[in-house]
């Protein structure tokens, strides 16, 4: 498991319920591959953090999701422990963003011409290609998280992806958050 305050870099090791000890090239040649098998389809590259806090640390977990609309999706998470409980919901949520930022900017301009390059043939057909950072805030009067929402979906933005925030955050809020609540049955 990683450890808090280290750079992310392709060395970290990502993981899913079949497959541990990824690196992040791998992670790339499976949506790489994912997409080549189906070019001419409409797919959602989605990457958002959640965590939660235990009583001497506090776990953050980045999920990443290719999804083929409609036809299913590829995901995996990367956790990271930081020895200490991050109580200011400000300061937990910059953290869940400034994760998701780092993991989006794994994709590089040379990663995402070459999934574009996937789809571009087949753009007749229907193919596209959304990037999106899914925030684990909302804007509904009654989340506490919603004077937050336009900080982070600026963030978000400036780093050349979508910000989608609650409800159509699930990468964040669900897939993700999975992984928070039982870091046990993943050898977390």
């Amino acid at each position: 498991m990683e450890q808090g305050n280290l750079p992310l870099s392709a060395r970290h090791h990502f993981m899913n319920l079949t497959e541990k000890n990824l690196s992040f090239e791998e992670v790339f040649q499976r949506i790489l591959l994912f997409m080549q098998r189906a070019p001419a389809a409409n797919y959602r590259l989605m990457v958002g953090t959640d965590s939660q806090v235990y009583r001497s640390h506090t776990l953050f977990v980045t999920g990443i999701v290719i999804q083929r609309q409609g036809k299913g999706a590829w995901g995996c998470v990367l956790p990271t422990i930081f020895p200490r409980k991050y109580m200011n919901l400000h300061e937990k949520i910059s953290m869940e963003t400034s994760l998701t930022e780092q993991v989006a900017y794994l994709f590089d301009e040379e990663k995402k011409e070459h999934l574009i390059d996937v789809i571009l043939p087949h753009l007749y057909q229907g193919s596209a290609l959304t990037m999106e950072g899914h925030i684990d805030v909302g804007l509904e009067k009654r989340s506490l998280s919603r004077f937050l929402a336009g900080e982070m979906m600026a963030r978000i933005k400036a780093s050349g992806w979508e910000p989608v925030v609650k409800p159509e955050a699930f990468v964040a809020s669900g897939y993700a958050n999975r992984y928070t609540k039982t870091p046990e049955k993943f050898s977390i």
